[in-house]
């Protein structure tokens, strides 16, 4: 797919298609990320660095359910 590049006031910008931001379940005022990778960049409605860390927070929250479970109370 191809897409051209905007002026917006002094920045520069791109439109997203109606399909892409239905299929990536976008809307107007949404945040993605950029990231870059080995193949050029990837445009993702999740910042995959946060994706990283919850996931570590998931295995600690699991690791010590016990101790979290009694601080709760």
């Amino acid at each position: 797919m191809e897409l051209k590049l905007t002026k917006m006031g002094n920045s520069v910008g791109m439109i997203l298609p109606k399909e892409v931001r239905r299929k990536m379940k976008l809307e107007s005022g949404d945040v993605v990320h950029l990231t870059e990778t080995p193949e050029g960049y990837k445009i993702t409605p999740y910042d995959p660095e946060f994706a990283k860390q919850m996931e570590a927070a998931r295995k600690i929250m699991a690791k010590h359910r016990t101790a979290l479970h009694e601080l709760a109370k």
